[in-house]
C-alpha cells in the first residue's frame, strides 16, 4: 500500500492518508479489506521515511467510530510491515515489493487515498494475477473528453470519443516477478508513470480490466475528501 507522499492537492496540515473519514484514518479505511482477506500473506504499508522510523500511534491502536476493532486495533499481530518511501511512486512501490517475503508471488499495489475498495474488486484481481496477467480494476467513462490548446488552455482543440476508454483505479495485481521486471526496467531508464499497469504494459504482458465502483474513489482534492465522508456515513451500521 503506497502512502508516501503528503497529498497537498488536499491541502491542510494534515497528510492525506491521516485525514479522518468518518472519524477513522484514511490509511486505516484503506488497510482494513486487505489485513482481513484470508488469502492476504502480508501487506507493506510504505510511509514517508520519518513516519516509517516512528508510525503514528493509530496504526498500533485504534477503533472505529462504532467500537468494533479497526485495522489499527491489532496490527501488531496482523501481516504488516511498514517501509519507508521515495521521492517518487516507482520508488515507494518498489521499496515495497523489496519488503515482501518470498512466499509472495502475487502482488496487489493499492493506492492510500483509496479507503473503499470492496472485497469482490479484490479477489478479481487476484484471480487474474494468479494466473499470470496483470489486472486493474475500471470504471467506463461517462463524460465527453475535451483536449485543450497548448498555447491556451481555455480553447477547446479537440473532442476524445470515450467508447472504449476506462477510468483506472486500484488495486492492480501482478504477478510479482513481472512487476519487479517492470520497475526494475523502469528505473534503468528513468521513466516514471502514473500506474504501475502501464509499466507492465510496456513489456507486452497482458492487463484486463476488472468493472469497479465509483465508490472506490481517489481522495485528491477537499471535494472528494467530503464525498468520502458521505460514503462513510452511509456504509455505517
Amino acid at each position: 500500500m503506497v502512502a508516501a507522499g503528503r497529498g497537498d492537492r488536499l491541502g491542510g496540515d494534515v497528510p492525506k492518508q491521516y485525514q479522518l473519514i468518518g472519524g477513522v484514518p484514511m490509511v486505516l479505511r484503506a488497510l482494513q479489506p486487505f489485513l482481513s482477506h484470508p488469502d492476504v500473506a502480508q501487506v507493506v504499508l510504505v510511509l514517508p521515511p520519518p513516519d516509517a522510523l516512528h508510525p503514528p500511534p493509530f496504526l498500533s491502536a485504534a477503533t472505529t467510530a462504532s467500537g468494533a476493532p479497526a485495522a489499527g486495533a491489532s496490527l501488531q499481530s496482523q501481516p504488516l510491515t511498514i517501509r519507508p518511501g521515495g521521492r517518487h511512486r516507482g520508488d515507494s512501490v518498489r521499496a515495497g515489493l523489496a519488503a515482501l517475503r518470498p512466499e509472495c508471488t502475487v502482488v496487489l499495489v493499492h493506492d492510500a487515498a483509496r479507503p473503499f475498495v470492496e472485497r469482490e474488486v479484490i479477489d478479481a484481481v487476484m484471480r487474474y494475477a494468479r494466473a499470470g496477467e496483470g489486472a486493474v480494476p475500471a470504471v467506463p467513462l461517462s463524460d465527453t473528453l475535451k483536449e485543450a490548446t497548448a498555447a491556451d488552455p481555455s480553447v477547446i482543440r479537440r473532442t476524445h470519443p470515450r467508447a472504449r476508454l476506462w477510468r483506472a483505479q486500484t488495486p492492480q495485481g501482478f504477478p510479482r516477478a513481472v512487476l519487479e521486471e517492470a520497475h526494475a526496467r523502469a528505473a534503468s531508464t528513468g521513466h516514471r508513470a502514473t500506474d504501475d499497469a502501464a509499466l507492465v504494459e510496456a513489456m507486452g504482458v497482458p492487463v484486463r480490466l476488472v468493472p469497479d465502483s465509483c465508490r472506490n474513489l481517489k481522495v485528491t482534492t477537499p471535494e472528494d475528501l467530503a464525498l468520502a465522508e458521505l460514503l462513510a456515513g452511509d456504509a455505517a451500521p
